[in-house]
């Protein structure tokens, strides 16, 4: 896919960075690359691509796309090289020194960022460009390209004065040093705050396998007893099956003070600042508040659609789970315990609920979703009847950390198509959370395959003891493989458009209809097996499964709409408002749900702001309703691929054809269209959640 490397002036040439990796596809050395490799690349990439930027706004030919576009789609490929890796390794592996460097460069970056954006040579070269487009003879992937060029320019600044430029550039440095802080004071405390026991007895309830999963995080950190480690949400699993009411507390207690504990940690001083200084950036730019400026740039539009969709679904979602609630607290009381149910109750009721009314026992379905089998017999199993992509594991190539796996993937007429990184398990130099990424992204102008790389956070089990997986961690692995075949069938010219390149309201709904397969009856019969017996598990037990899948909708929805409308009040502040201390974080927090009618002490936001990566570290800064927005689109397209006959390859190639391999060379609701036959309609969304 490359050429012959050559080494980069300024950069040692035993520095890996120094010259394009000679693996397949680019796939980084990493057992070559070390931390102090990083900042020196860091620092001649910038500069390097400073200097290809000033050719190109210095240039005396007349703009044109070719020197100007497709320059710029060509610049800055040592600190893209560098990049990829090191914000990868910080979120997947952050070893000792990591964070230190992130806080070095963050800032430098954004700087670097600012000075291209806000150059007014190189946006007068870009304006006549676009001035032009509809008499040049482009064609629709180079007018998407050119259109998105000069949209994020404008939204950068490139059009105000110099003063405002100026202010532009501090606030984002200082953005940029705050998320970094906030990223690493998250990681520390969610570390801290894990649950300690030294009585096996608190753990009844939990299986033999999850007990010695616990000790095994004990150990690892040089602690006798047990360990409960905590994922990123609110709601720990944990929860649903931990017999003692007092150790469920001690968990949930855990979970939720997160960021808000008073120690070093503490997240609320940067979160506040974070909101005001986004807020002003807002203001610069000509938007009301950073909500605002945010939902511009995405399908939604405006900020108005969104809190219409949003508000119309809190008023059924509370009914719902009111209802819930009120089961779930006759179980208590049954149960012997004092009345009233807690959120750290509802998870163990509305398990008993699922294995005694809806013949759902989801802790006994563990031994049938084993990790390997699932990927390899399900996963892998449903993409290749769809797509036509086949997975070799390889072991002769370098990874990150011994646990990370790494496939290569080949397409239906056996060619190479990239490579698939596997990285499974939680660690305490992981950040929570289950995401997808690139290390190299796809581009025919530049002559690169995907490699794409899948994060989860599954408790590690103690060595030759299989890893056994639950509802939710299957449907999750389902979900992030979905943004992965969103990258790795990706075929566009451009970088800049390659993969999940698209907003952030439509880049979850690839992945949402990805788990749609999870439950499909083929899929489900080849990995929902035993461990231990070779039994499938029983097609009473799956019927049980699928009609079970709406049960807490009420809940589930609710602390979903608590995350989502808490992250738009804080960013449709206006930038004249006084800024929220850091000690009235929680009280705007409750005024906050109060006002969105979706203040339901027993359902907490799935996200508390303390520990609100998603909008702090993230890039989901008021974008967090991109993920039910994107479920009106998975919605109706589940019923297209049904109503298709469901895992077909023809379907999966009109999907792969008309939007995934387009990632953002198509406008996105075209792509859509293109696929169902007309706009979504948010009926199936309703019928799914229960709540019509």
């Amino acid at each position: 896919m490359n050429d012959t490397p050559t080494a980069v002036p300024g950069l040692p040439a035993d520095n890996p960075f120094s010259s394009r990796s000679t693996l397949p596809f680019e796939l980084p050395p990493f057992d070559r690359i070390d931390v102090s490799h990083f900042r020196p690349a860091f620092d001649v990439g910038m500069a390097e691509q400073r200097a290809e930027v000033e050719a190109i706004a210095t240039s005396a030919d007349d703009p044109t796309f070719e020197n100007t576009l497709e320059a710029l789609e060509r610049s800055g490929r040592l600190l893209d090289r560098v990049a990829g890796v090191f914000f990868n390794l910080a979120s997947s592996h952050s070893v000792a020194g990591l964070d230190d460097v992130e806080a070095q460069v963050a800032p430098l970056l954004a700087a670097h960022g600012d000075a291209i954006r806000l150059d007014p040579r190189l946006f007068a070269r870009i304006a006549a460009v676009h001035r032009e487009r509809d008499a040049l003879g482009l064609d629709p992937e180079q007018v998407r390209l050119l259109d998105r060029y000069h949209t994020d320019f404008v939204r950068a600044g490139a059009a105000l004065d110099p003063a405002s430029q100026d202010r532009l550039r501090e606030t984002s440095t200082e953005l940029s040093a705050l998320t970094a802080e906030f990223k690493r004071r998250l990681l520390a405390d969610t570390n801290d705050a894990a649950l300690r026991l030294t009585d096996v007895a608190d753990l009844e309830g939990l299986s033999d396998g999850e007990r010695a999963a616990a000790h095994e995080a004990a150990a690892t950190r040089g602690l006798d007893g047990y360990l409960l480690t905590l994922i990123l949400p609110t709601a720990q699993p944990s929860l649903a099956r931990l017999r003692r009411r007092p150790v469920r507390e001690r968990l949930y207690t855990a979970s939720v003070t997160r960021g808000l504990r008073g120690n070093e940690n503490d997240t609320r001083e940067l979160l506040t600042r974070m909101v005001t200084l986004r807020a002003e950036r807002a203001a610069l730019l000509g938007y009301p508040d950073h909500a605002s400026y945010v939902v511009a740039d995405q399908t939604a539009g405006t900020l108005d659609a969104v809190t219409t969709m949003l508000g119309g679904l809190v008023a059924p979602a509370v009914r719902n789970a009111e209802t819930e609630a009120a089961e779930l607290e006759a179980l208590l009381v049954a149960d012997g315990e004092s009345a009233p149910l807690q959120p750290w109750d509802w998870a163990f009721y509305a398990e008993q609920v699922r294995r005694d009314r809806l013949a759902v026992d989801t802790a006994a379905l563990r031994p049938y979703f084993e990790l390997r089998r699932l990927v390899e017999d399900g996963v892998f199993y449903a993409a290749n009847v769809l797509y036509g992509l086949r997975f070799s594991r390889r072991t002769d190539l370098p990874a990150y950390h011994p646990d990370v796996e790494i496939y290569d993937v080949a397409g239906p007429d056996g060619a190479a198509v990239g490579l698939f990184v596997a990285d499974w398990y939680a660690r305490d130099s992981k950040r929570g959370g289950a995401w997808m990424s690139n290390f190299v992204d796809q581009s025919q102008l530049l002559g690169t395959g995907p490699v794409v790389v899948i994060n989860l956070n599954l408790p590690k089990p103690p060595a030759g003891e299989p890893t056994l997986l639950t509802l939710d961690e299957v449907r999750t692995a389902f979900h992030e493989f979905g943004h992965v075949l969103h990258g790795l069938l990706s075929d566009v010219r451009y970088p800049r458009l390659s993969g999940t390149s698209v907003p952030r309201d439509f880049v979850e709904y690839p992945s949402q209809v990805n788990e749609m397969w999870a439950w499909e009856p083929d899929v489900l019969a080849r990995y929902a097996v035993h461990h231990v017996t070779g039994e499938p598990l029983a097609q009473d037990r799956v019927d049980a499964l699928l009609a079970a899948q709406v049960y807490g909708e009420g809940r589930a929805t609710t602390e979903y709409l608590a995350a989502a409308l808490l992250d738009l009040e804080w960013h449709r502040r206006d930038p004249n408002d006084a800024p929220v201390p850091a000690d009235g974080v929680e009280a705007f927090e409750a005024e906050a749900l109060q006002r969105n009618g979706i203040a339901v002490p027993l359902v907490p936001p799935r996200y508390r702001s303390a520990y609100f990566s998603h909008i702090f570290a993230g890039g989901y800064s008021a974008g967090y309703y991109s993920y039910i927005w994107s479920e009106v689109l998975d919605a109706d397209t589940v019923e297209w691929f049904h109503e298709q006959g469901g895992l077909r390859r023809e379907a999966g190639a009109t999907f792969a054809r008309e939007l995934l391999s387009r990632g953002g060379a198509r406008d996105p609701m075209e792509a859509f269209e293109a696929v169902r036959g007309r706009p979504p309609i948010i009926a199936p969304l309703l019928a799914r959640r229960g709540l019509t």
